[in-house]
């Protein structure tokens, strides 16, 4: 059966990934909703924007009459609420914003869809077998791991470390708590680290290739040892359209790469790659430089993902090593994209330093 999903921030890296993903290989309509913040970029959709099932509504989520009349024209089966935002540096330097957005906009979401919910399902059966809230977090609402071998479950209790993980587990009890208060269908899910095209080069891997290949030194924060689960984004996608659509209501799916490394080791992989790809005079590791580490970093992440495999066969289809290999390749090939990105609203400046 053909719905209609409306996708918040499907300009954004994850959002975008999953736009083209429904637009690509679902027969499904798609209403991408985004505010167009500077990590917004219609042309990470551009591959599907001709298609006559997209259409796009650029607006903030915080914005009840716009979300209003966002529901009411296009009667919505399934909502993606992706929009956020993301980057625990500008959490650090700005935290409102981020409570703004992923507290206050979710919780603005979740009425206006509870409000439309109630106003045209007709029967608990319709209620129970139609309408799906999907709200998709993260596994740093977890807090971080010791270096014993343990993972992050679906009942791992929250402990979040940074203004940037607190919104999002605020945003992640207050779905919750409209499943439990009002029946409002709702499934969540946390991943881990994303990776892959169309990834904004404030985060660690496009931040590294694009420095690397512009000669500028290679920041690693700390000792470089902080551990993260890699997750190539398309497999994310893959895995969220697969939730929307085959998940139970009420259930909460970690999603994860298996594919745990050292930040230090992502870089090193990195300049290797690029120097096979992009050969240099100088070699791109000696371009390796250690810098204060972040405030509050957490040490290791890593997801469990039995149970989205056991219930829903789901599985990542890339490694590590074939989805960094496919990522930088992309930046090779997409130099207008990223340059584009680089406009003069982001120089790749640190951020989240106290002073």
């Amino acid at each position: 059966m053909t719905k209609t999903f409306l996708v918040t921030g499907g300009a954004g890296f994850i959002g975008s990934a999953v736009v083209r993903e429904l637009i690509a290989n679902t027969s499904h309509r798609v209403i991408n909703v985004d505010k167009l913040t500077y990590a917004g970029n219609l042309a990470s959709v551009a591959s599907v924007a001709y298609d006559a099932r997209y259409t796009f509504e650029r607006a903030d989520i915080c914005d009840d009459d716009a979300m209003a009349r966002i529901f009411e024209q296009y009667q919505p089966d399934v909502v993606m609420h992706l929009a956020a935002e993301s980057h625990v540096d500008r959490s650090i330097d700005g935290p409102r914003e981020f409570i703004q957005t992923n507290v206050v906009g979710t919780l603005t979401l979740l009425e206006v869809a509870r409000a439309y919910w109630e106003r045209t399902k007709q029967s608990e059966e319709d209620k129970a077998r139609g309408f799906r809230f999907h709200h998709i977090s993260t596994d740093e609402v977890y807090g971080d791991l010791d270096d014993d071998g343990s993972l992050f479950t679906e009942q791992t209790p929250y402990a979040p470390s940074s203004p940037y993980s607190a919104s999002k587990a605020g945003s992640d009890h207050l779905v919750r708590a409209w499943l439990r208060t009002y029946g409002l269908p709702c499934i969540i899910t946390n991943c881990s680290n994303n990776y892959g095209p169309y990834h904004f080069p404030e985060k660690l891997i496009p931040l590294m290739i694009l420095k690397a290949l512009q000669g500028s030194p290679l920041p690693v924060y700390g000792d470089g040892g902080q551990v993260r689960d890699w997750l190539y984004v398309e497999d994310h996608a893959r895995a969220l359209v697969q939730v929307a659509t085959e998940g139970v209501v009420g259930d909460t799916y970690n999603i994860g790469g298996h594919n745990e490394k050292t930040n230090l080791e992502v870089v090193h992989m990195l300049c290797d790659l690029l120097m096979e790809m992009a050969p240099s005079t100088h070699h791109y590791r000696d371009l390796i430089t250690y810098v204060n580490d972040r405030p509050g970093h957490d040490r290791r992440y890593a997801i469990d993902a039995s149970y989205i495999q056991r219930t829903l066969g789901w599985e990542p289809r890339e490694t590590f090593e074939s989805g960094l290999r496919k990522t930088v390749s992309w930046y090779l090939a997409n130099e207008r994209w990223w340059k584009a990105v680089q406009d003069g609203s982001y120089r790749a400046e640190r951020l989240g330093v106290l002073t």
